[in-house]
């Protein structure tokens, strides 16, 4: 086959080397890509979200499938175009993936078909959401209700942050029209962890869980990012979990949005809070996360692409998908200022310097005129470490670390650290 992957991050990144392995995959593009996926793909100096030329090229380049790495060009209905131009494409179409560009719509998903999540109101009057907020105990959740890049999310520990918060998403527009509901949220006490599955509309297959870590500073300081690193597997998920997870959330959803007329095939991430009184929803997302699939997938023994496949023909019923026993840690190596503003253009050095077990998702990066690899993101790259344990891969991947710089990098020293002590 011929496959074409949406997207320029490091979840691109690891999407294109995995379905690299495959004996069914010939010849893989990239668009847009990034300095990492040049090196096993061909980069397309398209857009994720130029839907019209992405359809062409993969006419043109007769392109046997495309998978959609990212969630803004899921929401802008790039499926729902594929589909109609008779390509295959593996991703949720536009109405099945509002469970992610919609948390308003996931909400009431939830709350219809009995599925658990956090109980709260939803708003798009500052003045009400604020009369709410100042009747409640912190710590609340106030959330964004659209897309925002992993960063619509804000933990209130006072119902001043929480007034903060609802006049940076209603009165400032911090997220644009994503920010034009709000979800005032119960704050929920518990362990944190995704699991993510192959669904190709009535068969859910799980993949392996992951942990990710969402705060730019060690001990979940500091604002939200798109994600810092994760490991796998959760010392504290087991598969009786796994297993509970499939029948009390997984399978519910995808029944309820059958039932809604909404199809879900693709990949549906859960967000999930493991609470006394059991496992809640915290979120959805349509797609891959990132960084987890960078934790996930070099765990994967079975074909990418074979189960990608799958999933787009309907037969998930008849594909296995094989895990290993081991354990990946991954920690992202960010530019500085990020989440904020940062500066890119820095030449990243000592990437020819790494052990050959360790491996490096490139996410904001390009290659300059000379050659050299520099810094063309937020999150620059996310540095993989594997081992038969959690500490054995968390060793490796802070050993290798200091080996790669660029001006301003900074990164999370706690990544799996948890894991290790317990």
């Amino acid at each position: 086959m011929k496959v074409l992957v949406i997207g320029s991050g490091g979840r691109e990144h690891a999407l294109v080397w995995k379905l690299a392995q495959s004996h069914l995959v010939k010849k893989i593009y990239a668009a847009p890509g990034n300095a990492g996926t040049a090196a096993i793909a061909q980069n397309l100096d398209i857009q994720a979200n130029d839907i019209q030329s992405l359809a062409r090229v993969a006419r043109e380049q007769t392109i046997d499938l495309t998978v959609v790495g990212p969630e803004a060009p899921l929401a802008s209905g790039i499926v729902d175009h594929f589909q109609s131009q008779g390509l295959l494409i593996f991703g949720p179409s536009r109405a099945a993936s509002e469970i992610e560009w919609s948390k308003v719509f996931a909400r009431d998903l939830m709350l219809k078909y009995g599925i658990p999540c956090a109980r709260g109101e939803v708003f798009t009057s500052l003045s009400q959401a604020a009369s709410y907020v100042k009747n409640q105990k912190p710590p609340m959740v106030v959330k964004a209700d659209g897309l925002a890049a992993g960063k619509g999310v804000i933990i209130a520990h006072s119902v001043e942050e929480a007034l903060a918060a609802l006049s940076s998403i209603l009165e400032k527009k911090a997220f644009g029209v994503a920010g034009g509901r709000v979800i005032v949220d119960q704050f929920l006490m518990g362990k944190e962890a995704s699991l993510l599955a192959f669904s190709d509309g009535k068969t859910v297959v799980p993949m392996v869980p992951a942990c990710d870590y969402k705060r730019v500073f060690d001990g979940d300081r500091g604002p939200n990012t798109g994600g810092m690193g994760g490991y796998s597997p959760p010392e504290f998920v087991d598969q009786q979990f796994v297993s509970q997870i499939k029948r009390t959330v997984l399978e519910p959803v995808v029944r309820a949005m059958e039932k809604e007329g909404r199809p879900y095939k693709g990949v549906l991430y859960a967000g999930l809070m493991l609470t006394d009184e059991g496992p809640t929803v915290l979120e959805f997302n349509a797609r891959f996360g990132d960084p987890e699939t960078q934790v996930i997938l070099p765990r994967l023994k079975s074909d990418l692409a074979d189960v990608l496949f799958s999933v787009v023909c309907g037969t998930l019923d008849k594909q296995k998908v094989d895990w290993d026993n081991g354990a990946c840690v991954g920690v992202v190596m960010a530019s500085g200022g990020y989440p904020g503003d940062y500066r890119n253009g820095s030449p990243i050095n000592g990437l020819d310097s790494l052990p050959p077990e360790i491996l490096v998702f490139h996410a904001g990066t390009k290659r300059g005129s000379d050659g050299r690899i520099y810094t063309a993101g937020g999150r620059v790259l996310a540095v993989v470490g594997q081992g038969k344990t959690i500490a054995q891969a968390r060793q490796k991947v802070y050993a290798s670390l200091p080996r790669i710089s660029f001006e301003g990098c900074h990164y999370r020293k706690d990544i799996a650290e948890r894991a290790v002590r317990s």
